[in-house]
């Protein structure tokens, strides 16, 4: 067996041991479905949509979340993005009868991505500031995420490319407690073509006194909407 399909191989192992090993508490094991969306209008701007479902269980049958957030995005270049949008945030508590969310939360958000490659490997640094309004209580927010993309079976990420994503972002709050949260994510992920491509894996998200997995689902679809002019 090659390097390379041991290095598959063992990828795909790990990602999935830690949820076979705790689907048996599935209290403490969540499920997110999520969708996300850069569509080009032009040379320079482009639309970010982005719909997550985020579950109490690891059956989507118990919403704990759902997020829903859109921005604008003006490209420097290929590797330099900066983006303002908005976003909401329904909250509600594990098996609760009540139809309507406990917690509700109204987002403003801008970021900064900023991309470099050291040989196949690409590093993506995220530096988003948030404005929340929760329950109409005023709260800012810090955040910067530091992601990896590798290439398994080719050299970059093409049509065809199976790839490992791997993050951790940490959350900062600008009042009262200083640390907020951070969130460690690996997935494996499949190019289907040159706009869209899925990541099955997990995120630990530990706050200052709980931690949880959640078993993650994403699709990303990258239309580029100038071919339409």
């Amino acid at each position: 067996m090659s390097l390379l399909n041991k290095l598959v191989r063992n990828s795909m192992f790990l990602l999935f041991l830690v949820p076979l090993l705790t689907f048996s508490q599935e209290d403490k094991v969540g499920n997110w479905l999520m969708y996300f969306g850069t569509n080009k209008v032009n040379d320079n701007f482009s639309i970010h949509t982005e719909i997550q479902y985020r579950n109490h269980t690891t059956t989507p049958n118990n919403v704990e979340q759902l997020l829903l957030r859109t921005g604008l995005n003006y490209h420097f270049s290929k590797k330099a993005t900066v983006t303002a949008g908005y976003a909401y945030i329904p909250s509600y508590v594990y098996e609760s009868e009540q139809i309507s969310p406990e917690v509700e939360e109204h987002r403003i958000w801008q970021q900064f991505i900023l991309i470099n490659k050291i040989g196949r490997v690409k590093f993506e640094h995220r530096y988003r500031i948030e404005q929340r309004w929760v329950n109409q209580d005023y709260k800012n927010r810090l955040r910067y995420r530091l992601m990896l993309f590798v290439p398994l079976n080719k050299p970059i990420i093409e049509k065809g490319t199976f790839f490992l994503g791997v993050y951790d972002e940490i959350f900062i709050n600008t009042k009262e407690s200083f640390f907020d949260r951070n969130r460690l994510y690996g997935a494996l992920g499949y190019q289907i073509n040159k706009d869209i491509n899925i990541q099955t894996g997990m995120l630990h998200q530990q706050l200052s006194n709980y931690g949880k997995w959640y078993l993650q689902f994403a699709v990303f679809i990258n239309t580029d909407f100038r071919k339409n002019q």
